[in-house]
């Protein structure tokens, strides 16, 4: 697999867990020894690891947590960062957001999302980690 296959697979594991609210998944795809940071739309800058960690818990442990569904992602590599771009579709529109990985014990692992409202819509075409495997 290559690195920027790699990397499109570790952004949809972070959506996955999102999707499937799975706390252990979130955990494990954020960067336990990077510094990380998180800011959702609307909100301020979330800086380190507990505190990223702690808002992932009350979202996914909430009743209301959004479904997103990530799509027209694009792989952006430079060595051992690299970072994703895509549209975050939920019931009422898009979000576009920017998720930055680096590589931790030889897997990409998140260390920043940003998310925020666009009038953009994605791509008809859209790059996904199984297109990118053909």
């Amino acid at each position: 697999m290559t690195d920027r296959t790699a990397l499109l697979f570790a952004n949809e594991a972070f959506y996955a867990a999102f999707a499937t609210r799975d706390m252990g998944a979130m955990e494990d795809i954020w960067a336990k020894r990077a510094p990380v940071a998180c800011i959702h739309p609307g909100w301020g800058l979330l800086e380190g690891r507990e505190a990223v960690m702690q808002v992932w818990r009350s979202i996914l442990a909430g009743n209301n947590a959004p479904i997103i569904t990530p799509r027209g992602a694009k792989a952006f590599l430079y060595g051992d960062a690299g970072f994703v771009t895509c549209f975050e579709s939920l019931p009422e529109g898009f979000l576009i957001a920017t998720n930055l990985f680096v590589k931790e014990d030889a897997a990409w692992r998140l260390v920043h999302h940003q998310a925020g409202p666009t009038q953009d819509q994605p791509p008809e075409e859209e790059e996904t980690a199984g297109r990118a495997m053909q």
